[in-house]
């Protein structure tokens, strides 16, 4: 039997162009879904779906600015096409940025709720009237962050505090037209932000802090983006049909186990 399989699934991955997105779009796309990714790195883009027709599946990019409404409204619609169909969204585009409350302005907050808050709604609210002709499923990208507190993430962890609320709302009221919609929290995963994170605030150190980073988590190491990709694999496919509005915690025991 071939468990996991999104055959044929419609399926709309935002920010898959590097990292868990990229990940997440050809996982998805193994298994057998039609992914469309929304970024605005077309060059980054292009290369996951290289890779995805590679292995024999099936991409496309829109290029999309999930901060402008307009631009998500028409991809979304382009996407559905004549049919109507959507049967997935992962919302997994979104921002970072370091600093405490002092050390946010006024721009930086705005940029980011734009992006991760405003991004989401808006895929989601386009989204939503395709769902609910047959069903389907929402995922999307929250962070340990909205959970526990993280030293100089407040303007981000505001926008993943958000992103489960949205979660547990849409879960909530889009019961009775068969779509389940989850998120997912990752703790500190292996991915080009990472790398450009330590570059640039720990020059010369990058090898020490990411040690550092690493043992931070209590299994020892950093996730791996292809480990988050088959968690959400996982919760899009029919062997999670009794799954909804809940937050998945995928951070090597952060959450749970550091005390």
């Amino acid at each position: 039997m071939n468990i996991f399989s999104l055959k044929n699934k419609k399926t709309i991955v935002t920010g898959g162009s590097s990292g868990i997105g990229k990940a997440i779009s050809i996982v998805l796309a193994k298994q057998g879904a039609l992914v469309y990714i929304l970024d605005m790195d077309e060059k980054g883009a292009t290369e996951t779906i290289t890779s995805i027709q590679k292995n024999g599946g099936k991409a496309v990019f829109k290029k999309c600015d999930i901060s402008i409404k307009k631009e998500v409204d028409d991809v979304i619609n382009s996407v559905a096409g004549s049919e109507k169909k959507l049967d997935i969204i992962i919302n997994n585009a979104g921002i970072a940025h370091i600093g405490n409350l002092e050390k946010t302005s006024a721009e930086d907050f705005d940029k980011l709720f734009s992006v991760n808050v405003k991004g989401v709604f808006y895929a989601m609210k386009s989204a939503i009237p395709f769902l609910k002709t047959n069903g389907g499923v929402i995922i999307n990208m929250a962070s340990i962050a909205a959970s526990v507190g993280i030293r100089d993430r407040f303007a981000y962890s505001m926008t993943k505090s958000a992103v489960v609320g949205m979660t547990l709302s849409v879960a909530k009221d889009y019961l009775d037209y068969n779509i389940r919609c989850n998120c997912i929290s990752p703790g500190r995963v292996h991915t080009p932000f990472v790398k450009g994170f330590l570059k640039k605030n720990y020059p010369g150190q990058e090898m020490a802090m990411f040690e550092k980073l690493s043992k931070s988590q209590p299994i020892g190491r950093m996730g791996r983006p292809e480990e988050v990709a088959n968690l959400v694999l996982y919760l899009c496919s029919d062997e999670a049909s009794f799954i909804t509005g809940s937050d998945y915690a995928i951070d090597g025991g952060f959450t749970r186990l550091n005390n």
